[in-house]
């Protein structure tokens, strides 16, 4: 359970970090940029000593870990924008709840779901959905349709969030099925492997904002890329431990890792940066616990 518990927490400091971002002049698409060099050298020095990490370029899996990593560097941006814009709730919910894309993966096409779907699991998945809609809506502006366009383009930051973390999800899934349990490669490989992917994204992106002038390297973003990249990387590596430590039952997992990250960014938003919402807002982080309960209630219980 410390192991869970710790994931919850690390995956809550993400969101924080970016919410603080603007506080102390980081610049957020730098730090993101950085910070999976910092990623990358946390997880190498985490390699088990009977495990060595080379990059196989004749391998069909490298080339599809590398772009799922570029896959992490903008889904990274979008969930630093929208806390930036939306808050810690509505972009925590949109992730989390982006596993009713693998999930409907997993039933529909891949066909490892690992049992059969009931009527209350169906329902579940719906509920997510309506909760995405009801938890990120933000009341029009009156009068002003310029202000009105804008609000409705951020209104939209958590949804690119929830479809991007689902690809991203439904992509390590595919991974796994298709290449570490069938070839049996090792899953941290593959995971410094995707990190490698994002660092190569990450840079490019790095030197091009540099290259047109329209960032500049300071320390502070260095900073930032350091307090992101390192619970980045714990955030995922100990959430394997949980499951290992749960006889890699998933399917008790991450919905608790799941309802888990809501409840303590929720609260946490509340307490410490008073993140108002709309009684619609309230009624979609409802529905999202509610969701999740009902999408794994066989497991719950």
């Amino acid at each position: 359970m410390i192991y869970l518990l710790a994931s919850i927490l690390l995956s809550v400091m993400l969101l924080l970090n970016f919410r603080l971002f603007p506080r102390y002049n980081v610049n957020t698409v730098q730090a993101i940029s950085l910070n999976y060099i910092v990623c990358f050298l946390t997880g190498y020095v985490l390699l088990p000593s009977d495990v060595s990490f080379t990059l196989d370029f004749g391998q069909t899996w490298t080339w599809v870990a590398l772009g799922i990593g570029v896959a992490f560097v903008i889904t990274f941006l979008l969930s630093g924008e929208s806390t930036q814009r939306n808050g810690i709730t509505a972009t925590s919910l949109a992730n989390n709840l982006s596993l009713v894309i693998p999930v409907c993966v997993s039933l529909f096409v891949l066909g490892t779901s690992g049992r059969a779907f009931d009527g209350w699991n169906y329902f579940g998945l719906a509920l997510a959905v309506v909760a995405v809609a009801l938890s990120t809506y933000k009341r029009p502006v009156e009068n002003v349709p310029d202000q009105a366009s804008k609000r409705g383009l951020v209104a939209l930051l958590p949804v690119a969030v929830f479809l991007m973390y689902g690809f991203t999800n439904t992509m390590i899934n595919y991974m796994n099925v298709e290449y570490i349990a069938a070839l049996g490669i090792s899953p941290v490989v593959v995971t410094l492997t995707m990190v490698v992917g994002a660092i190569m994204a990450g840079m490019v992106l790095f030197l091009y904002r540099l290259v047109r002038g329209q960032d500049r390297f300071e320390l502070c973003n260095l900073a930032g890329a350091v307090t992101l990249g390192v619970p980045n990387f714990l955030s995922f590596y100990t959430l394997v431990l949980a499951l290992s430590a749960f006889g890699g039952n998933g399917a008790l997992v991450y919905p608790l890792y799941n309802i888990g990250v809501i409840l303590v960014a929720a609260g946490v938003a509340a307490l410490f940066f008073r993140e108002k919402l709309l009684p619609i807002n309230k009624a979609g982080l409802a529905l999202a616990v509610l969701a999740i309960a009902l999408i794994s209630w066989q497991e719950l219980i």
